[in-house]
């Protein structure tokens, strides 16, 4: 049953962050979905684009308190993490959960302005919290606990990140689970229910929000719909904040940030990169010489070589990720008709290729995952020197969590397709951020 009182706290709260310069940011976001407090044996609550919040939990809250948490459910809105983090959900909700409470809890902390004595916004006892993560995105924040917790490592750019701050990730991990355990839906081992985070541990339950991952789920124009909505709230809010005076914070510029059309990118790199060479063809006769009955070919335009395609396909390739592969190599093929494509499956090593020559229709239908382990991006260039292939141009599709001492030793014109790891620099060539 619905409690007037706390419903009015709650309304109070956005009122109150709405016209503040330092969390008029988010009012765009606030007026959006439905908000509401109920009865339930529950905290709080979002499915990315609606939020609840349960009476008995918003009444034992002080102020300060009750605004931490409506903008808590705001900011996993925001920073869409229910829109483009269901994949990670599906891999591992535990670790998915935290990942996104890291995120949002650090914007809260960074806000210290007080109204009436009392912080703007609190956040409840027991919030996770970890300073590390200041600035990280929630897939970078999941790709470092998953990691820790498989024996991978820190790995990759939270590894660095860790370095940086001097509070590096455990190198072995804790990955021994039971029989109880959320297992690793990508067959390694089977994660425990309790999950470390730079030593120390967190149980199921301590994320103090709920993410419903599963009344998340959209069709491909529903997402986009829901997309373009929080990016209009955003640049709203974006708009008010900016008149107050207000600053906005590196994870909600970063989501501001144009997004790149990588497919235009991919065009320009084979364009630019490839020589072509003339190809004749008597489907089409050469016009100029018709009037004088002299018969030729004409040139058709100027065809590509070979592309080498390597994929990236450490711990393991969803079904997600390979239509994303699909449809990429799709796009590669219609736009500049390549003599042949070598796809390489590599992730410590390259475990094998796969050749495609002229007809390309269905080559989403026959690609063939191989690998499934570490990530070592060195081991495609020196795949493609110890076999001697010669090639136009390369394009290595990956998450971005590779080692941090790449030995490049190809000179190929490069174009690296960089899906989660924004800070990953390129040894050569140029990178573009495929949108996640």
């Amino acid at each position: 049953m619905m409690d007037d009182k706390q419903t009015v706290r709650v309304k109070r709260a956005h009122i109150t962050m709405m016209k503040h310069k330092d969390t008029a940011l988010y009012s765009g976001v606030m007026l959006m979905g439905k908000s509401e407090v109920t009865g339930g044996k529950f905290t709080a609550y979002t499915d990315g684009f609606n939020k609840k919040y349960c009476s008995d939990f918003i009444e034992k809250l002080p102020e300060p308190q009750v605004r931490g948490v409506v903008l808590h459910e705001n900011l996993h809105v925001l920073l869409k993490h229910l829109l483009f983090g269901i994949d990670m959900f599906k891999k591992n909700k535990m670790i998915a959960n935290l990942a996104a409470d890291f995120v949002v809890n650090q914007i809260i902390k960074d806000i210290t302005a007080q109204i009436n004595g009392e912080l703007l916004v609190d956040l409840p006892e027991g919030a996770v919290f970890d300073p590390m993560f200041k600035g990280w995105s929630m897939r970078e924040v999941f790709n470092y606990i998953y990691k820790e917790n498989t024996g991978g490592g820190g790995g990759g750019e939270g590894k660095e990140k860790g370095k940086e701050k001097g509070k590096g990730g455990n190198d072995e991990g804790d990955g021994d689970g039971d029989d109880d355990s959320d297992s690793d839906l990508n067959g390694k081992r089977p994660l425990n229910k309790k999950i470390k985070v730079n030593g120390k541990e967190y149980d199921a339950g301590d994320e103090f929000d709920e993410h419903d991952y599963e009344s998340a789920k959209k069709t491909p124009e529903e997402i986009k719909e829901t997309d373009e909505r929080i990016d209009r709230a955003i640049r709203e809010g974006g708009i008010l904040a900016g008149r107050m005076g207000g600053n906005i914070p590196r994870a909600i510029s970063d989501v501001l940030e144009a997004k790149i059309d990588w497919k235009a990118v991919l065009r320009e790199f084979v364009s630019s990169s490839t020589k072509g060479k003339d190809e004749f063809t008597w489907r089409k006769m050469n016009k100029r010489q018709l009037a004088n009955d002299i018969y030729l070919p004409s040139v058709e335009d100027e065809t590509v070589g070979e592309i080498i395609y390597a994929v990236d396909t450490s711990g393991s390739i969803s079904d997600e990720d390979l239509a994303r592969v699909a449809g990429e190599l799709a796009s590669l093929c219609e736009m500049c008709t390549p003599e042949r494509v070598r796809v390489l499956w590599w992730d410590t090593e390259v475990h094998g290729e796969q050749i495609f020559e002229g007809d390309y229709g269905n080559i989403a239908k026959m690609l063939k995952p191989m690998g499934g382990g570490g990530t070592r991006v060195t081991s495609v260039s020196d795949y493609i020197v110890k076999k001697g292939i010669t090639a136009e141009c390369l394009i290595v599709h990956t998450d971005g969590y590779v080692e941090s001492n790449i030995d490049w030793k190809l000179k190929l014109p490069t174009l690296w397709l960089v899906t989660m790891c924004r800070s990953f620099d390129p040894p050569s060539g140029k990178k573009v951020m495929v949108d996640e």
